[in-house]
């Protein structure tokens, strides 16, 4: 047996989210599905599992499957039965024991805000389409606050037995021109609606409804009411996942 990787992006306006579930279309499934038409039954791992809308670009799975495995046939065939929504650009022979779960180190999320009056059809299924005018310098300053290991529960679905501690590595927020305001955050792992968490709180700092300076108070209440909701899922992107 030998451990294979693949990396891959999807769109995931038609999915509801990664996982597997009853009765929806997912992007394990289709992948799945995909894949046991070359390998037969196998169990995937994921690096990290997306909601219902949120897209990848770095994506990446592992699983355990008979040595001889012609890899570039593999990614061919997937191409061809995913394609467009999910395009895989490689698949490789790793070292026994990887696991695109545990073995990641850092995962890198990217959300687009487009900040301007008028929409764009190109950006519609990826970027948050906000009218009022921010202050993209506050929206900064409220990042950085971010930044270091916090108890994030005022930012995350509670889950039962999980700590919420993380590790934030960089937040940032640039623009990147033509109203378009782009969130980069990297981490060690996140919890659930975590990214989206931040962009929304930083969405009302940069519309002067919540000072950039609150912030520390509102990870140190570790409380989910005192920060201000969640931004949209399909503004947000896995972008990358590092591993040792």
């Amino acid at each position: 047996m030998a451990t294979f990787r693949i990396d891959f992006g999807y769109d995931g306006s038609g999915f509801h989210g990664y996982a597997r579930q009853e009765g929806v279309r997912t992007v394990q499934a289709d992948l799945e599905d995909a894949l046991f038409r070359l390998t037969g039954p196998v169990d995937t791992e994921v690096a990290g599992r997306t909601d219902k809308g949120v897209h990848a670009t770095g994506q990446v799975v592992s699983f355990v499957a008979e040595v001889g495995l012609d890899v570039d046939r593999v990614r061919r065939s997937l191409n061809r039965q995913l394609a467009p929504e999910i395009a895989v650009s490689s698949v490789r022979v790793v070292p026994n024991g990887f696991s695109a779960r545990f073995s990641a180190i850092a995962r890198a999320y990217r959300y687009f805000v487009l900040n301007r009056e008028a929409p764009d059809p190109f950006l519609a299924r990826t970027s948050w389409h906000y009218e009022t005018p921010l202050d993209a310098g506050a929206m900064a300053q409220a990042a950085l606050h971010l930044v270091g290991e916090h108890d994030f529960s005022s930012f995350c679905r509670k889950a039962r037995g999980r700590s919420m501690v993380r590790l934030v590595r960089h937040a940032e927020w640039s623009d990147a021109g033509d109203g378009l305001l782009v969130f980069d955050v990297e981490a060690g792992s996140f919890c659930h609606q975590m990214v989206r968490s931040f962009v929304a709180l930083c969405v009302e700092v940069g519309r002067g409804r919540v000072d950039a300076d609150d912030v520390p108070g509102i990870i140190a209440a570790r409380d989910r009411h005192a920060a201000k909701g969640a931004a949209p899922p399909h503004g947000l992107t896995l972008v990358r996942v590092d591993y040792p």
